[in-house]
Order: C-alpha cells, then structure tokens, then sequence
C-alpha cells in the first residue's frame, strides 16, 4: 500500500515538470524572452518541489520504477533543452561579433591598419 500513495503522491511533481519543460519548449520557439524567463523560474521551482517530494518517498521505502524513468526523461529534456540555449546563444554571439567587430578597422595616417594598444606594459 506504501507503494502506491507514494506514487499517487510523486504523480503531481512529475506531471508538473513535465508541463513545465512543454511550456518552456514553447517559449524557447516563439523567442518571447520574458515568457522563456518566467518559464525558466517555474521549472526551477517544480524541479525543486519535486526532488523534495522524491527524496521523502525515497525514504519512505523508495520510488516506484515509472516514475524514476518518467523523472529521467524529463531531466533528459532539461539537458536538451540548456544544450540548445547554450547553441543558440554561441550563435547569436558569432554573429553579432561578424556585425560589430570588437576591435574597429580602420586605417592609420600611413594607410596602414591602425594599432590598438591593450593598456598592458612590457617591463624589461
């Protein structure tokens, strides 16, 4: 009996993270920023409420098999989906540096390119 109230009890966490891992999916495709934070927020709080909810039943005599795959799989998509972010993010950066080099270039009064000083000095 122990069994099944901790996986009618565990069933909540992981609907919940599972909905939430959809609805960031969805925020990271329609590129609404705000929506993608506050997705972000609430995915970090579910995961929080469900490691706390899986941690007691873990205790109380363990997890049922489903579920821990269920928690798996999502996880999985978690690491997915940073992984995506993180490639997103490389490739916007690429492209605003191809747009707005770090370093103009322009031209020295002998037509040469001009020399930029990073602000060190060489000590001898």
């Amino acid at each position: 009996m122990k069994s099944r109230v901790a996986c009618a009890d565990l069933e909540a966490p992981v609907l919940q993270v599972e909905l939430c891992l959809t609805e960031l999916h969805e925020a990271l495709k329609s590129g609404d920023i705000a929506a993608l934070e506050d997705r972000a927020a609430a995915l970090h709080r579910t995961l929080t409420a469900a490691v706390t909810h899986f941690s007691a039943a873990a205790k109380q005599g363990g997890v049922p098999t489903p579920l821990r795959e269920r928690l798996a799989r999502a996880s999985a998509r978690v690491a997915s989906q940073r992984l995506a972010l993180a490639r997103a993010t490389a490739s916007l950066d690429r492209a605003i540096d191809v747009l707005m080099p770090s370093r103009p270039t322009t031209y020295g009064a002998t037509g040469h390119g001009a020399r930029y000083s990073s602000g060190a000095t060489l000590m001898a």
